[in-house]
């Protein structure tokens, strides 16, 4: 195996990382993270397109009845992968009010949309007509370009292949070459540009393969040479995806700060949140699970469960102050050794509480529960954080013990 065959299956597992990596946030993410679903899509059609690219699956594809059938299988899939590519960059720069001066690179997106499914379709169906026509392919090939230098069916297959390839990859040159220059924050404009990098390299890839194509007509190189070429321009591919997937990864990389601290809050609140919802089972829109079971879960976002547990448990708080006194809360504060305000003050309401329902309590008034000083979402899921870890302290024999010390007040009282 050469640098540059082990160089392909590193690369190919690179975008594959990234697509996979992407794929939750792409699928089941809000309305922000749908619309990256194109971009997503690029991700998984260039890790395809690569895939067949590497050795073992190029040389078995080309052997098969089909005689260079991993040349077409890539091109259709880095088609439609750049065809996802541009339905992105049309969808994050193509959003304008429709009053006043339309920006410049708005008007070129909004071009690029209308012309680029067109574009596609044509691509993949003269693509598809001249590989099973003009393209000689009598002799399976390991390196096409490079096989069939000099031939004009397999010159004229590729060069419309590049055309499309070098016209998508300037477009996305020219988009994120722009907005680098006005990204505010370093990681964004880090990620873009590189991109961008990306991108120039694709077009000079692009155009210095055609332009060794046609002048191969008119004066066939030697197989050496045509050979070292082929090697040269997959190298300068093989950086051109490395910066790619690099730098379309910096910006998301910033979230994994969030997404590891929203992980973290959800095993600590499991517990409280699990007890809680077993005892008000019809709370959450679905019965609680174990913790791994949890964590694993990618069809709903980290944050929107998080807040929606936190919900969840200020609901089942709520229904608790019907069974308890108004007592109980100094008693809670009291066993707690601490004021109002106090995570395990908290803690031994909340147990004492639910103590009191699962023996018998009847429902009445609600009783006084301790002020909420969170001043918003993030605040009362930190708070609720040490709650639930003041809750794994509590035990329930001293749960008893508070409930026991608080007096009634003509609530009916656990036996």
């Amino acid at each position: 195996m050469t640098p540059l065959d082990l160089a392909g299956y590193l690369i190919a597992g690179l975008m594959t990382a990234v697509a996979l990596w992407r794929m939750p946030a792409a699928l089941w993410g809000d309305e922000e993270d749908r619309r990256r679903r194109a971009l997503w899509g690029c991700y998984a059609g260039f890790a395809l397109a690569l895939w067949t690219k590497t050795r073992f699956v190029r040389v078995g594809l080309n052997d098969s009845p089909v005689t260079d059938l991993s040349v077409l299988i890539k091109h259709y899939t880095a088609t439609i992968a750049i065809l996802a590519i541009l339905s992105y960059i049309v969808a994050i720069y193509g959003r304008y009010a429709d009053e006043g001066d339309i920006p410049r690179h708005v008007r070129f997106a909004r071009l690029i949309q209308q012309v680029a499914a067109k574009a596609s379709a044509a691509t993949l169906v003269l693509l598809t007509v001249l590989f099973f026509t003009v393209v000689d392919r009598s002799t399976p090939s390991d390196r096409f370009v490079a096989d069939h230098a000099g031939q004009w069916g397999a010159t004229l297959y590729m060069s419309v292949f590049y055309l499309y390839l070098g016209a998508a990859s300037a477009v996305c040159a020219y988009q994120w070459a722009l907005a680098t220059g006005s990204a505010r924050m370093r990681h964004l404009r880090v990620g873009l540009g590189m991109m961008t990098f990306a991108m120039f390299i694709g077009v000079g890839y692009t155009v210095s393969r055609t332009l060794f194509l046609w002048v191969s007509v008119v004066d066939r190189p030697s197989e050496s040479f045509a050979l070292d070429f082929d090697e040269v321009t997959e190298a300068a591919q093989v950086v051109l995806f490395l910066f790619f997937a690099v730098g379309a990864s910096i910006p998301a990389l910033s979230n994994v700060r969030r997404r590891a601290k929203l992980w973290r809050a959800q095993a600590k609140l499991h517990g409280l949140w699990y007890e809680l919802m077993t005892a008000f089972p019809d709370q959450p829109f679905e019965p609680p699970r174990p913790l791994r079971r949890e964590l694993a879960r990618f069809d709903t976002p980290a944050d929107l469960r998080v807040d929606r547990w936190a919900a969840d448990i200020a609901d089942a708080v709520e229904k608790l102050r019907h069974y308890v006194p108004d007592t109980l809360l100094p008693a809670a504060e009291a066993a707690a050794g601490a004021g109002s305000g106090s995570p395990l003050a908290d803690a031994y309401w909340i147990k004492a509480a639910l103590t009191a329902r699962d023996a018998g309590a009847s429902a009445g008034e609600a009783a006084a529960v301790s002020t909420q000083h969170a001043t918003d979402q993030d605040g009362e899921v930190a708070w609720l954080v040490r709650v639930a870890a003041a809750y794994r302290t509590v035990t329930p024999e001293q749960a008893r013990r508070v409930l026991e010390t608080a007096s009634p007040t003509g609530k009916e009282q656990p036996a």
